[in-house]
């Protein structure tokens, strides 16, 4: 075989070797990834950033939100505010009042040029008004969008025409919680999950083609932000919603309460979403309230394992925690640092301020995002720095850090930036309240 032969050979086995099918990119088309499970798939990736950071592809301006972008066949979904008038004080217990658009942009993932737009003019009233919360939804041909004061909206992600569309405050009669509609919705099969609010209509199904209401479900004296959670109980599927008074487990067709463990956080505030592993479910927020439960095998109520204190398991605030191996890590919204707890019974095991203070010490709601790739993870906190780290039950290990975009909300005297990444088409996409950025994390 001449050497040009035994060459091109080679190389065709190369280009076979990093063919589409074997180089695939995955997508990120919903809060926390394709099973909302804030884990990152993709292999080939860096393992630590060169010199100066890692490369940055694009960036877009955009306006104000905590929503995270989805990315889902090539495209990025970012939802934004526009304001025209009034002023953001970020008062925890007061409402602030603006004016302006409320938007969800489709951008090229590749370029970061804008394909279409949707958006309808807004009036916020709300503490902490900086855009909606909740992460666009992609679900084949449609991508469903929830902004801060209850607009849901279905759209075409071709061209971002309306399918559907409705205001939840209006429709079922209750109010924008003080911190705005932040549950993101959920799509199983034909249905579209939303936390609502309202008497008997915490939790509302719909059809996810025509908008017409399937169900409703629960009751409760405010909704909370936590979103509608796809769990299994005895090898079948169940929707948990955590809501300000109880954790509950309903059914996924007909919104029938299967059982319900109460589970009360201070403020209203049920957040994250709830974690399971095995038959286990975990759940916990602010006021040191929080609690692991095993599911039952049949009928009845969940066996409650632990509550948590000041001393035991994790309180999350703005980040839904990762559990592995028995292990639930997460960021503590009351000291600020990542706390590695068991599951089985909320005993710490470690406690680190690396990745969210440079004080070293604890700062309350400090917030940092946590997403497993492979053996490490990458962890986004609310400075606008990338961190590539290993948690374990031995501790936490740094590998790299770089900075990717700038805090912009000032947030009890703070200056941060509190909205999750996806990661996707081996990139790592950020947002603050003045731009979107696509990072290159390929090998």
């Amino acid at each position: 075989m001449s050497r040009l032969t035994a060459y091109a050979l080679s190389l065709g086995l190369l280009v076979s070797a990093a063919s589409p099918l074997a180089m695939r990119a995955d997508d990120w088309p919903q809060w926390l990834g394709p099973n909302r499970e804030a884990t990152w798939n993709e292999t080939g990736i860096v393992d630590g950033f060169s010199e100066g950071g890692p490369k940055i592809k694009w960036r877009v301006p955009v306006g104000y939100g905590y929503s995270g972008p989805a990315v889902a066949d090539g495209k990025v979904y970012v939802a934004d505010f526009v304001k025209a008038s009034g002023e953001l004080t970020n008062n925890p217990g007061a409402r602030d009042r603006l004016s302006g658009q409320e938007r969800l942009l489709c951008l090229d993932a590749a370029t970061g040029k804008q394909l279409w737009a949707f958006a309808e003019d807004r009036q916020y009233a709300l503490s902490y008004p900086g855009g909606p919360r909740c992460t666009p939804t992609v679900d084949g041909d449609l991508v469903f969008f929830l902004g801060a004061e209850g607009d849901l909206v279905c759209l075409k992600t071709a061209d971002g025409s309306v399918v559907w569309k409705k205001k939840l405050t209006q429709e079922y009669q209750t109010e924008t919680p003080i911190w705005g509609f932040a549950a993101h919705p959920l799509v199983v099969g034909d249905l579209l999950y939303c936390v609502v609010g309202g008497q008997g209509t915490v939790a509302v199904a719909f059809d996810k083609r025509t908008g017409k209401e399937v169900w409703r479900a629960l009751s409760a004296p405010e909704p909370g932000y936590s979103p509608p959670t796809q769990i299994e109980q005895n090898g079948k599927p169940v929707l948990a919603v955590w809501h300000p008074e109880a954790l509950n487990g309903l059914d996924l067709a007909t919104g029938a309460v299967l059982w319900s463990v109460p589970l009360k956080p201070s403020y209203g505030m049920s957040i994250m979403a709830p974690r399971q592993e095995g038959d286990i479910l975990f759940a916990a927020g602010i006021g040191n309230v929080g609690a692991a439960v095993r599911l039952p095998k049949g009928e009845g109520e969940p066996d409650v394992l632990w509550r948590s204190n000041v001393r035991t398991g994790v309180h999350p605030v703005n980040s839904t925690p990762y559990v592995l191996d028995g292990v639930i890590y997460g960021n503590d919204g009351e000291s600020g640092g990542i706390i590695a707890a068991k599951l089985i019974d909320g005993e710490r095991l470690w406690q680190s301020f690396e990745a969210t203070t440079t004080e070293g010490r604890p700062v309350r709601q400090a917030t940092v995002f946590l997403v497993r790739n492979a053996d490490r993870f990458f962890l986004f906190n609310d400075q606008g720095e990338l961190i590539i780290a290993k948690l374990s039950p031995e501790g936490y290990e740094e590998i790299d850090r770089a900075k990717i975009v700038e805090p912009t909300q000032q947030v009890n005297n703070r200056t941060v930036v509190w909205s999750h990444p996806a990661f996707a088409e081996r990139s790592c996409f950020a947002r603050n309240d003045k731009e979107i950025v696509c990072v290159d994390l390929a090998k």
